[in-house]
């Protein structure tokens, strides 16, 4: 899915569980998409983009150097006299307001990340001194996430434990299917039955909007151009804004960018091949320690690691108080392929699988998950499907979603049996609303030149995506030689001060320049 994945926390997740701390953490990432409906009448929403923002102190935050408000917007921004949703917004003022040069806004990824979290995170971040020096940050919750309201709701947290302790999608018998497909139909319901406005919500909770309600913060913050930080499912708000209000950016920074061609079927089988190649760079690292759990040669890994964990389809095994099953062995592996600093800790938690215990792997499936440690989820699930779904066109042929799962096995054979998201297909092709936005080339002209970040072993968005979208936007590329999801203020001194200086003063780097 993908939210950008913070390794710090993350590491400590997993450390304090046997653990089960987590924070709201990514999920792979959604395939671009762009306006593809009516334009609002700018007059009408005059209201909005003129408002004022009550700042206050943060529920969630103690730390009086930030301060929230909420944003008012329309449910459906064609009928700007109709119902209004409230937007959470969050706000690190700079302290140096002589050198202030505005707002930077962020977006963590998923769908469903909380820029409220992220922004309250980096913010107080080493790496992220000098733009706290120039910028006041700033993070939004998108539409049904975290602060903003209505939150999404779909499944409760007991039928979200329920759900990944069942091994449904490792069945594909016709009869495992039909069942796959008659959940997907009782998931959708539970989206719209659930939340409030229903439907309305779900029609009007994707990137296109997410898009016009960070235009209505822009002009609510008084910043007559955006500086924009997007990483991950971030970048794709930040592609979608560009094309729709070009003459409006400042500077655009997308780091782990998403391929704006690629539809939903394309899109998860690249991704799953780009989770095979950091897979095989792990399988590397792990071969070259004496204490690897999948043993000492790096070319058998995935059948080691495919031996150890097929067996959890009929028989999981104790995770503490709960159990650990397949899809959660599969899915706690994959998140921690998004970071080399979680590989000690999979190679932990494999080596503790061989001797009956699924606590680790758990615990790294709950932070991919979004799993609290009292028992609740954040939704970021939810929000993830809610926006795929109406992102781009429906696929609705059973031969091609079929084609597509067969085809990501192919690209990723340690997944082969069950991976996260493969539902995904099947979950949109009954969604109960249609697709706001289509696949498609972005038009930006206008836009002042942007700098995209791609990593050379990225897991999530494969750095194909991100020298495809440098040449979409006609942007700048800076690459990272590594193995994780996102890199800019992660404390890699080469990406942070070119990342900086764009944001600062607009300073492109060289063509070419590679950082490791």
């Amino acid at each position: 899915m993908s939210l950008r994945r913070v390794p710090a926390v993350l590491v400590v997740a997993v450390l304090a569980a046997s653990c089960t701390t987590q924070q709201p953490q990514p999920a792979p990432t959604a395939s671009p998409t762009t306006t593809a409906s009516p334009t609002p009448d700018p007059k009408a929403l005059e209201k909005f983009t003129q408002q004022k923002l009550a700042w206050g102190a943060c529920e969630s935050f103690s730390d009086k150097a930030f301060d929230c408000a909420k944003l008012t917007v329309p449910l459906d921004y064609l009928k700007p006299d109709g119902e209004t949703i409230s937007i959470g917004v969050l706000r690190h003022k700079t302290k140096n307001t002589g050198r202030r040069i505005g707002s930077l806004v962020l977006n963590p990824g998923g769908p469903g990340g909380s820029g409220v979290s992220a922004a309250a995170r980096i913010a107080k971040s080493r790496p992220a001194v000098a733009l706290a020096e120039r910028f006041d940050i700033v993070g939004f919750d998108p539409r049904g996430v975290g602060t903003s309201e209505p939150k999404l709701v779909c499944l409760t947290d007991a039928e979200r434990d329920a759900d990944r302790a069942e091994d449904s999608e490792s069945d594909s018998s016709p009869g495992g299917i039909a069942k796959q497909l008659t959940d997907a139909r009782a998931y959708a319901t539970k989206c719209a039955e659930r939340t409030k406005h229903g439907k309305e919500l779900l029609a009007n909770i994707g990137t296109r909007d997410v898009v016009r309600d960070l235009d209505v913060l822009r002009s609510a913050l008084g910043d007559e151009k955006l500086t924009y930080l997007g990483f991950s499912y971030g970048t794709q708000i930040g592609t979608a804004y560009a094309e729709a209000y070009p003459d409006k950016v400042r500077a655009l920074l997308l780091d782990g960018a998403v391929d704006p061609e690629l539809d939903t079927a394309e899109s998860l089988v690249t991704q799953m091949a780009g989770f095979q190649n950091t897979f095989a760079e792990f399988g590397k690292w792990c071969a070259a320690r004496a204490d690897c759990a999948l043993g000492r040669d790096s070319g058998a890994v995935t059948k080691a690691f495919q031996d150890l964990v097929r067996p959890l389809i009929t028989e999981p095994v104790p995770a503490g108080a709960r159990k650990l099953s397949f899809e959660d062995a599969i899915t706690g592996t994959s998140a921690a392929l998004y970071s080399q600093d979680a590989w000690k800790f999979l190679n932990d938690g494999l080596a503790e699988l061989k001797r009956g215990s699924g606590q680790t792997l758990v615990a790294l499936a709950d932070n991919y998950y979004g799993r609290e440690t009292d028992g609740r989820y954040t939704g970021i699930l939810d929000v993830y499907f809610a926006v795929r779904c109406v992102d781009s066109t429906r696929i609705a042929d059973r031969r091609v979603i079929e084609g597509a799962h067969q085809r990501m096995f192919q690209g990723a054979p340690f997944l082969a049996g069950g991976t996260p998201d493969m539902s995904e297909l099947d979950i949109c092709s009954v969604w109960p609303v249609s697709a706001t936005s289509e696949v498609h080339q972005p038009d930006v002209d206008g836009l002042p030149k942007p700098l995209i970040i791609s990593t050379t072993d990225d897991p999530a968005t494969p750095y194909a995506s991100g020298v495809n979208l440098a040449q979409d936007l006609k942007g700048a590329l800076l690459t990272f030689e590594g193995a994780q999801h996102t890199v800019f203020l992660d404390g890699n001194e080469c990406v942070d001060k070119a990342g900086i200086a764009y944001l600062t003063d607009g300073a492109l780097p060289a063509p070419d320049t590679r950082c490791s």
